[in-house]
């Protein structure tokens, strides 16, 4: 039986360390995000309930949100060191929000790999050498 002094449990939500709840009920209580709202970025959801006498237990939940384009940059790594002109290649492109969204400007243009161009010499050089060792004209 409850005393006077308890009360129900009651469940609240925050934002990113904000003050004020998103919402606060009692449970069951659905929640939906819309990350439109939201920047694009690393995000925290606070979970806090106290049950009815008083104790509090809380859940942090971060997530990230990414409803914009996403953004490609070839020729710069983070943390990367460099010196004089630096040649990039920028590419933002998404998919989800656009009307017609077109599949190839989603890759971004980049050069042959060093390993391929030396696969590609080996297997020239083999069938160079099958070629001379065994042909008889």
């Amino acid at each position: 039986m409850k005393g006077p002094e308890e009360r129900p449990t009651l469940i609240s939500v925050y934002m990113d360390g904000a003050s004020e709840p998103l919402m606060h009920s009692t449970p069951p209580m659905p929640l939906k995000i819309d990350t439109r709202s939201l920047d694009d970025g690393e995000h925290v959801l606070r979970i806090e309930a106290s049950d009815g006498q008083g104790i509090k237990g809380v859940k942090t939940i971060p997530f990230r949100v990414r409803n914009g384009p996403e953004i490609s940059v070839r020729g710069l790594e983070p943390g990367a060191v460099v010196a004089g002109q630096v040649s990039l290649v920028l590419h933002a492109y998404s998919g989800a929000n656009e009307e017609s969204w077109k599949p190839e400007l989603a890759e971004v243009p980049a050069p042959i790999p060093t390993w391929a161009w030396v696969v590609m010499i080996i297997i020239i050089a083999w069938a160079m050498y099958y070629l001379v060792a065994y042909w008889n004209p």
